[in-house]
């Protein structure tokens, strides 16, 4: 028998946003990468604006720093630890690092809305154990995000009824982006069961569809 240790790999769930992604999670038992927390800050000068507003576009992958997405990633893969910022959504800036160690566990989630922008780097990288992308009705996807977000105090009233009504007009093209990058689509249950699959170490390495 080889004494080789089993490799750490990763499962990229991704959803729109108040699809479920974090309970989901949760739910699994698996140690959990929160990748909205590598949202850049409010004052950084390369976030994108909604068109004709302006607010900030928090739902453009633009407002996202993907590189120490993948960075984070990849040292938890090889080493089972990592440094990841804390983000304050109310605030829109990071106030604080926390250590993240899962030791020598061969499977770990990384959630969140822009987890599909980096399938093709995970799997190039030899990191990738499945990437799936939750989908729902977007009305119910609508209620649950508003409730959380109103709950959290993530932003004014105002500005997230804005947001959740062109998510809501916009659900189901964010959902083909995501499948096109490479997620599968599905709703909790096959989700759960593809995540016990690659718990068990039956890994599904999707076929990458770059969008252009």
């Amino acid at each position: 028998m080889s004494s080789r240790p089993i490799p750490t790999r990763v499962v990229l769930l991704a959803g729109p946003s108040g699809s479920g992604k974090s309970s989901l999670a949760a739910r699994t038992g698996l140690p959990v990468l929160r990748l909205d927390d590598f949202y850049k800050e409010g004052n950084d000068p390369t976030l994108p604006l909604v068109t004709g507003s302006t607010d900030i576009d928090w739902d453009s992958p633009a407002s996202w720093d993907a590189d120490a997405a993948v960075a984070a990633i990849g040292e938890l893969c090889a080493t089972g630890r990592t440094e990841v910022p804390v983000y304050s959504l109310a605030t829109s800036s990071r106030v604080g690092t926390d250590s993240l160690d899962i030791a020598r566990t061969p499977l770990f989630v990384a959630e969140g809305i822009f987890a599909a922008e980096i399938v093709g780097r995970c799997q190039e990288l030899g990191l990738l154990a499945d990437a799936l992308c939750l989908r729902g009705r977007p009305s119910t996807t609508f209620r649950r995000r508003f409730a959380r977000d109103l709950r959290e105090g993530r932003k004014s009233v105002p500005v997230l009824l804005r947001r959740g009504w062109r998510l809501m007009r916009a659900e189901r093209g964010i959902v083909a982006r995501q499948v096109g990058l490479g997620a599968h689509p599905c709703g909790r249950d096959e989700a759960l069961g593809r995540l016990a699959d690659a718990a068990a170490g039956r890994c599904r390495k999707p076929a990458v569809r770059l969008t252009a």
